[in-house]
């Protein structure tokens, strides 16, 4: 059992018997009531939103999860498999759980999954990831200047991202994976 002094953004509670994670919260006083924390929480397996106001002071159950690294090794179209790099054993992730976070990932990255009850529940990426563009429009002669227009490419997992127009087929970006903007282009 946690209080709700102990929330912080990331943590995964169990609310009406379904996994959430505090996306947000506030601790708030009004006059002569007793404080409130007002959350907004996260489904982790539908994905929904829903906000939520606990009184100061009021327990919640956490939910023990595990963070785990794996490799990811394919997609048959169902599922990813990924492995166990210790027990060399597999374990498929359901296609709704991964959800676009299948355009950070690519074969043979580390992935962090996040278990309950030995049974996986969502990935965690890193904030930024490093991918190949496979596709885009060349630029024009004198496009080397720092402008804010912008161009579309593709990225080797199938992500369009708008770009620079000094980028080019073959560069490797760093590209944001918390709203999948363009961040740099990387050196080689």
């Amino acid at each position: 059992m946690a209080s709700t002094s102990d929330f912080r953004t990331g943590m995964i509670i169990l609310y009406n018997g379904e996994l959430y994670k505090i996306v947000s919260y506030q601790h708030s006083k009004m006059g002569r009531a007793g404080a409130v924390v007002r959350t907004k929480l996260k489904n982790l397996l539908t994905g929904k939103v829903l906000e939520n106001t606990y009184r100061s002071g009021e327990k919640v159950d956490e939910a023990r999860v595990e963070a785990m690294i794996f490799q990811y090794l394919y997609n048959d179209g169902d599922n990813y498999h990924m492995m166990n790099p210790e027990t060399f054993e597999q374990i498929p992730i359901s296609a709704e759980i991964i959800g676009d976070d299948k355009y950070y990932i690519r074969e043979n990255d580390e992935v962090k999954v996040l278990m309950y009850q030995d049974a996986p529940i969502a990935i965690e990426l890193p904030t930024a990831v490093i991918l190949e563009i496979t596709y885009t429009e060349p630029g024009e002669r004198g496009d080397t200047a720092k402008t804010n227009v912008k161009k579309p490419a593709t990225l080797e997992t199938g992500l369009e991202v708008p770009v620079p127009l000094f980028i080019n087929e073959g560069d490797k970006v760093k590209i944001d994976t918390r709203d999948g903007s363009y961040l740099e282009r990387v050196k080689q």
